[in-house]
C-alpha cells in the first residue's frame, strides 16, 4: 500500500529569452515583485535556436535564467505560468511580446517546465498548464529527455542548473 509523503520544495525559476535590454529589466523588476528575491541570475546568452521569436521581439535574442529565493511546492507551477503570461502580455508593444518568460522548478532530481501546449510527454496540471520533465539529475550531471529543448541540453545552461541545484540545497538548509 502506498503512503502519502511530504512533497519536497522545489526551487522557482524563469528562463527569459529578449532583445532589448530595458524589457529584461522590466520583466526581472515584475518577476522579482511576484515571486520574491532572485538569489542567482545568469548572464546572457545568445539564443539562435530558431526564428520563432525574432519577428516579435527583433534580434540579437538572449537567454537567462532567474532562480527566486522562496522555495515553492511544485503544485505551484501552474499558477506561475499563468503570473508570466499576464506579465508577457503586460510587458508587449502594440501586440507584440518583448519578453518570454518560461517559469520552472527545480529539485535535486530534476529540471521541470511549464507550458500552455499539450503533447505526449506532457502532463496536464491545471487551468490550461502543463509540466514536462525535461532534464534529471543521474551521476554528477543533468541528462536530456528525448524532447528537451536544445538550449537546455547545452553545457553552458547544464551548468547554471547545476549551480542551481546547489543553491537548492543551501536554500534547504538555511531556511
Amino acid at each position: 500500500m502506498g503512503r502519502i509523503r511530504t512533497v519536497e520544495k522545489s526551487l522557482l525559476f524563469s528562463g527569459l529569452l529578449y532583445s532589448d535590454q530595458h524589457y529584461y529589466n522590466r520583466a526581472y523588476s515584475a518577476l522579482q515583485e511576484v515571486f520574491g528575491d532572485v538569489v542567482m541570475e545568469s548572464p546572457p546568452s545568445g539564443w539562435n535556436f530558431s526564428g520563432y521569436y525574432r519577428e516579435e521581439m527583433g534580434a540579437p535574442i538572449f537567454r537567462r535564467f532567474l532562480f527566486f529565493r522562496n522555495p515553492i511546492n511544485p503544485d505551484a507551477l501552474s499558477a506561475a505560468k499563468l503570473k508570466t503570461i499576464e506579465m508577457e502580455s503586460y510587458l508587449s508593444l502594440d501586440g507584440k511580446r518583448q519578453v518570454n518568460l518560461d517559469p520552472g522548478y527545480i529539485t535535486p532530481a530534476k529540471v521541470v517546465l511549464a507550458s500552455t501546449k499539450d503533447y505526449s510527454h506532457r502532463i496536464y496540471l491545471k487551468d490550461g498548464i502543463y509540466a514536462e520533465t525535461t532534464l534529471i539529475f543521474k551521476g554528477k550531471r543533468f541528462v536530456p529527455h528525448l524532447h528537451t529543448y536544445t538550449d537546455y541540453k547545452e553545457e553552458r545552461q547544464q551548468k547554471i542548473f547545476l549551480l542551481a541545484r546547489e543553491m537548492l540545497f543551501l536554500l534547504k538548509i538555511n531556511g
